[in-house]
């Protein structure tokens, strides 16, 4: 197989699994909306089930709900039916997951999920399988063909059972209000955990405070800049009151303009008013700023304008924010 046929056997592999996805758009009807809200309702948690591929589906079904708000538990449909089943409390729904819904294990685990009077969700891909006749509500995973070039192994059909569980997730962060401050309870660690938790006061308090009074000379400007490595210091008054900033970028304009220095202080240099952030403000929000002004420092204030350090673009840069 050379290069061109790889690449055509890539995007036909895509194309038709892109393809059975589009054709899960008319199942999305009234028996999934049932099977949303009788979760929704549910007072326990969703055990999600499977066997083979699909068993490997529900496991990320499984932590894709858990961490947007929705309690859910993994049971292999095999483990089950050999003691796991004691993990099924009263209140609790189940999904099966399946494409054929005629496995032995399903056969097996349905009549004794039945049995103990669990509402049953079967996400399937056969509609008249054992499976789907059998469940309270039924989410149609079915796929007209496997992207396998031999219409065998789990291809298309694992995509939509992961979409579909996509959706069922998401349909449920909706109705419970999810937002992303429930988001953060649940993902505290790595990067995400920082861009949902890390604040600016948690950053810029271990830089230099750099800051010049307005009547500061060019000389005592440049020494302010110099001495806080930021490439910035800030004018205020003398009651901490930020009236502007000079940076690098302000001198190097400033000497190519003027002749004589000499008579040059701070309030004539410097800009305002200058972009700032708040301590309490998310460190990724202070970051879109610097990115959307094209700039490396953001004043740190807080109430009334009172300045408080410099933030800049390096510390995000060091904590992986960027």
């Amino acid at each position: 197989m050379n290069s061109t046929q790889i690449l055509d056997t890539a995007r036909q592999t895509i194309r038709l699994e892109a393809d059975a996805l589009a054709a899960l758009l008319p199942g999305i009807d009234q028996g999934f909306a049932d099977a949303v809200e009788a979760i929704r309702l549910s007072r326990g948690r969703l055990v999600v089930s499977g066997i083979g591929k699909s068993a490997i589906v529900a496991q990320k079904i499984v932590a894709t709900l858990n961490s947007t708000g929705t309690p859910a538990l993994y049971m292999h449909a095999a483990d089950a039916i050999h003691g796991d089943l004691g993990m099924v409390q009263r209140d609790d729904v189940v999904m099966i997951i399946s494409k054929s819904g005629e496995s032995p294990e399903v056969k097996y685990l349905v009549p004794l999920v039945k049995g103990f009077g669990n509402k049953l969700v079967a996400m399937v891909g056969n509609l008249q399988s054992f499976l789907a006749r059998q469940a309270d509500f039924v989410l149609n995973t079915t796929v007209s063909r496997e992207a396998c070039p031999n219409n065998l192994a789990p291809t298309s059909s694992t995509t939509a059972q992961m979409v579909m569980g996509d959706a069922l997730a998401v349909c449920l962060m909706e109705i419970s209000g999810f937002n992303g401050q429930d988001f953060a309870k649940f993902h505290p660690g790595g990067n995400l955990g920082k861009k949902l938790y890390m604040r600016v006061r948690d950053l810029y308090v271990n830089n230099e405070k750099p800051r010049v009074p307005p009547s500061a000379p060019l000389k005592e400007v440049i020494i302010s800049i110099s001495k806080s490595r930021l490439g910035i210091t800030v004018v205020c008054n003398d009651d901490e009151k930020v009236l502007g900033v000079i940076t690098d970028g302000d001198l190097r304009r400033m000497l190519e303009k003027e002749a004589s220095l000499t008579a040059v202080n701070a309030a004539a240099i410097m800009s305002s008013p200058p972009k700032t952030a708040g301590p309490d403000e998310l460190a990724v929000h202070a970051l879109d700023t610097l990115k959307r002004h094209d700039i490396t420092q953001l004043v740190v204030v807080e109430e009334n304008n009172h300045y408080l350090g410099v933030l800049h673009l390096h510390d995000l840069i060091k904590e992986g924010l960027l």
